[in-house]
């Protein structure tokens, strides 16, 4: 009898022995859901101080850096570039080549009913009229009342002067172009064009064969155009983490920093702020 109750005890410690074993590899496993998740961001080469290869041969630029400090902000995740034009951003992102836009990417219907964006702009541009710098007679969208506006068929400029012409009566005539900066120049500087709709900063891009630049921005800003981070639409977890690093470096100031240094300007303030400044500049 007494054998037999001892077996029976060592057979009972072997069983909590592997029982406790059962569970630490359950432990290991869920831990497993703590691994650094790869991620592969989309970008170019071809935007000067916003991601293009400089004369080292080093990927930089605005968004380049802003990526890698946000990769240092989230430990989760490995932050990996894959360069290829433009138009084949998000056609990769479709194909699951890529996991993550960035490449000063704005919002629009057609994109938003597709593709995932994240909620906390990166950069933020105002949208004006610009018009040839000798130009006096243009001060604002108004004074475009039965002129030629051109613009990119798919770009938000387009929205933007699509929605004041449902309102206005089609007072604009909305000319479409390839979206080429040197042929915008040179048909508004030529007079066959009247304006445009674009940002201060991408007027810098405007320039004519001297290379200066060759238009002005005119009246207060039209609308806010907000950069994000295009993701697929599975991608929520990965949006919301990149929101809560994006608003640690605006805080910290360290997105302004990035912005001045390779943008010139500080391009973060919304077009609620620059209201704000230019109400309390007047006071």
């Amino acid at each position: 009898m007494k054998k037999w109750f001892a077996i029976l005890s060592v057979m009972a410690i072997i069983l909590v022995l592997a029982g406790c074993g059962s569970s630490d590899d359950t432990s290991s496993a869920s831990g497993s859901s703590g691994e650094v998740k790869k991620i592969i961001v989309g970008t170019g080469t071809q935007f000067k101080n916003v991601c293009f290869i400089d004369e080292n041969g080093n990927l930089t630029g605005f968004d380049v850096e802003l990526i890698k400090e946000l990769d240092k902000r989230l430990p989760q995740y490995e932050f990996e570039f894959k360069t290829m034009d433009f138009g084949n951003l998000l056609l990769s992102l479709d194909a699951g080549k890529i996991d993550l836009v960035s490449h000063q990417m704005e919002k629009n219907p057609e994109r938003e009913a597709k593709y995932l964006f994240n909620k906390n702009p990166y950069s933020i541009f105002l949208n004006r009229v610009a018009v040839a710098k000798d130009n006096n007679s243009i001060h604002s969208i108004d004074d475009l009342k039965g002129k030629k506006v051109l613009t990119s068929p798919t770009s938000n400029a387009a929205y933007v002067l699509k929605e004041y012409n449902k309102t206005h009566g089609d007072a604009l005539n909305i000319v479409y172009t390839s979206g080429a900066a040197n042929d915008t120049v040179q048909q508004i500087t030529s007079g066959r064009i009247d304006a445009t709709v674009t940002t201060d900063f991408a007027n810098r891009f405007n320039t004519d064969e001297k290379g200066e630049v060759a238009l002005k921005t005119v009246g207060d800003p039209l609308t806010q155009s907000d950069v994000l981070y295009v993701l697929n639409k599975n991608e929520q977890g990965l949006a919301d983490d990149l929101d809560k690093a994006i608003q640690e470096v605006k805080d910290d100031g360290t997105l302004s920093k990035l912005s001045i240094k390779w943008l010139g300007e500080d391009f973060t303030k919304s077009l609620e702020d620059v209201k704000k400044e230019s109400t309390s500049s007047k006071k």
